[in-house]
């Protein structure tokens, strides 16, 4: 999915809707819920040699292994310890099916386009790519990401290897 964020108003118009907020740390991330597959506690990863520092592994899920993104790693936040709230977000994005680890869910709401601002530039040598508006809801600031830039189907690419029965 491409975005336009070219003209006042660009990002906004294109991005309001519904989105599942989850935080990393003290800031809020939200993904379009359409994305979502489902929410899980945190399951074993196996860890597959040679990949992406950010790809924690593999997972199990009901017979489907898929691939297991931190993305606290992806994003360069510090390493934390898992609390009781960390969870897995199974999406269908970057070309296939993967889980993000999350420290927490926090909700499913509407994100209206007059909460949506263009996201700030901070020079060619900071990649924010991914991120595709900021949201002022109420006394917070929700960065809105787009999975399919936030993450790579070439970083998951090792376990994309066998066709889907």
């Amino acid at each position: 999915m491409a975005h336009n964020n070219a003209g006042a108003g660009g990002a906004a118009d294109s991005q309001a809707g519904v989105y599942l907020v989850f935080g990393l740390g003290e800031t809020d991330y939200a993904v379009e819920v359409g994305r979502v597959r489902e929410i899980i506690g945190l399951l074993p990863i196996t860890r597959v040699p040679r990949l992406p520092d950010s790809v924690r592994g593999v997972i199990n899920l009901r017979g489907k292994v898929i691939p297991i993104v931190d993305l606290r790693v992806r994003f360069g936040l510090e390493a934390a310890d898992h609390g009781q709230r960390t969870c897995i977000i199974v999406l269908q994005a970057a070309g296939g099916e993967f889980g993000v680890v999350v420290d927490r869910v926090i909700e499913v709401t509407h994100i209206a386009t007059a909460a949506i601002e263009e996201p700030p530039r901070f020079g060619a040598a900071i990649d924010t790519e991914y991120l595709i508006g900021v949201a002022n809801c109420g006394q917070r600031v929700r960065l809105l990401i787009d999975m399919d830039l936030a993450v790579s189907h070439d970083e998951l690419a090792p376990q994309a290897a066998e066709p889907d029965a």
